[in-house]
């Protein structure tokens, strides 16, 4: 019985750190895949800019990172398809937690082939400067003079918060990129 107390009492004392970091609010704002087809209408190869043209008929201008290694390769009349993907995750911080500003970026070639991905994800904390109960929105301001207003389509997540709370805001990010070269 006495061994059986203390397995109990071990099993608390164990799981109780566990416990208060799975009963942290955090919210999970999952963002769309989206994919983008775009024709090389233009390329600056100084500056490394492309002017690409949508299938809507709207052009955009690009730079392309200093770190993609074939950027040569891109001539006028190519085809370049991105599959974009974000996501957001939103955490209420404990009382006496420290504050985060963190990032990380890569970017991977594709073997044998004029393709790659590049991927980025942000962490810092924010404080709830502003709530807005009948729009409803919500305020952040963080590190570097960074300020966000929002609407808030979750009502509940809204009401668990307050202003002056600290939040753990992290945007993941993940672009696919290929390249369909015009046969000449």
């Amino acid at each position: 019985m006495k061994k059986r107390i203390v397995a109990i009492v071990v099993a608390v004392v164990v799981m109780l750190p566990v416990a208060r970091v799975a009963m942290a609010q955090s919210k999970t704002l999952t963002g769309k895949t989206k994919t983008v087809t775009a024709t090389v209408e233009a390329i600056e190869a100084a500056s490394r800019t492309l002017t690409l043209k949508q299938q809507d008929g709207t052009y955009v201008e690009t730079v392309v990172p200093a770190d993609v290694k074939r950027f040569s390769e891109i001539k006028i009349g190519d085809t370049i398809t991105a599959r974009y993907y974000e996501n957001l995750v939103i955490r209420v911080k404990r009382p006496g937690e420290k504050d985060v500003d963190t990032g990380m970026k890569s970017t991977t070639a594709a073997a044998g082939g004029a393709a790659g991905t590049r991927a980025k994800q942000q962490t810092i904390t924010a404080t709830i400067t502003a709530i807005d109960q009948s729009v409803p929105s919500i305020t952040f301001t963080g590190p570097n003079g960074w300020k966000y207003s929002s609407r808030v389509e979750d009502t509940k997540a809204l009401a668990g918060v307050k202003v002056g709370d600290k939040v753990d805001i992290t945007w993941t990010e993940a672009m696919l990129v290929s390249l369909d070269t015009v046969k000449k």
